[in-house]
C-alpha cells in the first residue's frame, strides 16, 4: 500500500469539505494482478503488474463529486481535494474537527495458500494439464480456452466520520471455455472456479475435473435436440446457481435504481413480493465467496442483509449516498471496480435461502416439464421485471425423472411473477460466480439458489 500519513489524510478530507458538504472520504488502492491465458494449446498471454491510485469524494445535497489520481504527492492530493470541494455551492459555517480511528473488521477470512507464494510455473502447469484433460474427453473437442487470474488488492478508506478501514482482498480465479463440433453443429460449455481465496481453491475443486466436466457437457449437447417451446413447469436446479435471482431480482433491489424509479420494487417496502417460501439475502461475510470482503469500498463493515423475508420486501442494498437520501444506515453495499470510479450500490453474495424439500422430490413432482442445470446470459428490464435468459444446460423432465438433454432453450418471464409463483424450495444451495457489470464497472460477485419449482413458465424453443 502506498502509505499516506493520517495527518495528510485528515488535511485532504478537511480541504474537500472547505466549501461545505455533508460528508467526504478518501479511497486508496493498490492492486497486484497476475493473469495467464491459454489458447490453441499454448500460452498466449502472461502479464503482471501493479496499479495504485487514490480517490477523493464529497457528498452534498444528495449529490457527489469525485476525483482521482495515481500521483500520491501532497500537491496532487491537494489539487483533487480542491477540485471536488469546488463542486459544493453552499458553504457551511464552522470548522471541521475529527480524529481518525482505525476500525477492526467484524469478519475475517482464511487464506491457506497465498497465490504469491505459488510459482508461476505451477500456475502454467495447472492450465496446461487442464487443457489436456479437456481435449482427452473426445476428438470432437475443437477449441479450449483457459484464463487464470489472481489478484491481491489492498484498500484503505478514511472518512469525515473519523474512521480508517483497511482490507486485503485476495482473489483467485480460473475459467475454461470448450467448443465441441460435429459437422456444422457447434456447442460451447463454460465453467469457472474462483473466490476470495488462495491457490488452495484448486485442492478443494480440482480444475482438471472441472475441465473434463466442461468438455463432457459440450460433447453431450452436440446430439441434443432443440428444446421444445411453450408454457410448462420449470425446475431450476441448485447447480444452476443464482443467476436468475441476481439479474431478475437483485439489481431491482439496489437502492439507486429504486430511488430513480427504475425498479419494479420502488415503493414496495413491507409488501409481499414473493412466495412465503422465498427469503432472499445479500451477505458479504460468507467465508471465501467471490463477493465477500471485510469492509465495502466506503469503509462500512461487511454484513448480511435480508432483502426479502418469507416473501415480504424488508430491505434494499444501500451505499453511503443512497442511504443518506433515505435517512437509513448503509447496508455495506458501496462498491467500485477501482480507484478510478466512485462507489455505487452493488450486490455481493446474493441468494435465496434453502428450504425444506428434497431436490429429487421436487423433480419427481413434475410429470412433464423442463429442468435448468446451468444458466447462460440474458437481459432484464429492472423497471418492469421482464427478463429473457439463455439456458446453457437443460433437460426435459419426463414422468418425474431427468430426461434427455436439449439445447437452444430460453427462459422468458417476469421477476416478481416468478418469485410469487415458486411453490417448492429445496434444502440444497448451489453457488455460481461472476463479474457483475453496472454503470461500466465490474465487481466480483457470487449468487445462489436452492432447487426451486415454478409451476408454469414460458420456455423459448421450437414450437
Amino acid at each position: 500500500m502506498n502509505r499516506i500519513s493520517d495527518e495528510l489524510i485528515s488535511r485532504i478530507i478537511k480541504k474537500s469539505l472547505s466549501r461545505g458538504g455533508d460528508y467526504a472520504d478518501v479511497y486508496i488502492e493498490r492492486e497486484r494482478p497476475l493473469a495467464i491465458q491459454l489458447e490453441d494449446d499454448k500460452i498466449e498471454k502472461l502479464y503482471s503488474g501493479v496499479d495504485a491510485g487514490i480517490g477523493v469524494r464529497v457528498i452534498f445535497g444528495g449529490k457527489s463529486a469525485y476525483a482521482y489520481s495515481n500521483d500520491f504527492s501532497e500537491d496532487s492530493l491537494s489539487h483533487i481535494a480542491e477540485t471536488v470541494s469546488s463542486a459544493v455551492k453552499e458553504r457551511k459555517e464552522g470548522s471541521l474537527s475529527f480524529d481518525l480511528r482505525k476500525l477492526k473488521p467484524a469478519t475475517d477470512f482464511t487464506i491457506k495458500l497465498n497465490p504469491r507464494d505459488v510459482a508461476t510455473n505451477r500456475k502454467i502447469s495447472l492450465i496446461e494439464e487442464s487443457n489436456k484433460a479437456a481435449r482427452s474427453v473426445s476428438p470432437k473437442i475443437k477449441q479450449v480456452s483457459i484464463m487464470y487470474r489472481d489478484s491481491i488488492k489492498n484498500v484503505c478508506i478514511a472518512s469525515s466520520d473519523g474512521i480508517i478501514a483497511e482490507d486485503e482482498r485476495i482473489y483467485t480465479l480460473a475459467l475454461i471455455q470448450v467448443i465441441a463440433a460435429e459437422g456444422d453443429v457447434l456447442q460451447t460449455s463454460y465453467e469457472p472456479v474462483g473466490g476470495l481465496a488462495g491457490f488452495e481453491i484448486f485442492d478443494e475443486t480440482p480444475f482438471e475435473e472441472v475441465a473434463c466436466k466442461a468438455a463432457q457437457k459440450a460433447v453431450a449437447l452436440l446430439n441434443a435436440r432443440k428444446a421444445p417451446g411453450g408454457r410448462m413447469p420449470v425446475i431450476i436446479s441448485a447447480e444452476a446457481g443464482g443467476t436468475m435471482i441476481h439479474e431478475a431480482v437483485g439489481h431491482g433491489l439496489e437502492a439507486d435504481l429504486v430511488q430513480q424509479g427504475l425498479s419494479v420494487y420502488t415503493g414496495k417496502m413491507g409488501e409481499r413480493i414473493a412466495s412465503p417460501m422465498v427469503t432472499i439475502i445479500d451477505d458479504a461475510t460468507l467465508q471465501n465467496k467471490r463477493g465477500s470482503f471485510r469492509f465495502d469500498d466506503e469503509g462500512t463493515m461487511s454484513q448480511s442483509t435480508v432483502l426479502v423475508e418469507k416473501g415480504v420486501l424488508t430491505g434494499y442494498m444501500y451505499d453511503r449516498l443512497t442511504a443518506m437520501k433515505d435517512g437509513v444506515p448503509s447496508s455495506g453495499n458501496g462498491r467500485r471496480q477501482s480507484y478510478k470510479e466512485r462507489p455505487i450500490p452493488r450486490m455481493t453474495n446474493t441468494f435465496i435461502a434453502s428450504g425444506e424439500e428434497d431436490p429429487l422430490k421436487i423433480i419427481g413432482s413434475v410429470d412433464k416439464g423442463f429442468l435448468v442445470m446451468k444458466m447462460g446470459g440474458g437481459q432484464v428490464n429492472t423497471v418492469t421485471g421482464e427478463f429473457v435468459f439463455e439456458v446453457s444446460e437443460g433437460y426435459l423432465i419426463e414422468k418425474g425423472q431427468r430426461g434427455e438433454p436439449v439445447r437452444g432453450a430460453t427462459l422468458i418471464g417476469n421477476g416478481p411473477d416468478v418469485l410469487q409463483s415458486i411453490d417448492m424450495v429445496g434444502n440444497d444451495l448451489g453457488f455460481a460466480i461472476g463479474t457483475c457489470g453496472k454503470d461500466a464497472q465490474g465487481v466480483p460477485v457470487s449468487d445462489a439458489m436452492p432447487t426451486v419449482r415454478i409451476p408454469e413458465m414460458v420456455v423459448g424453443g421450437e414450437v
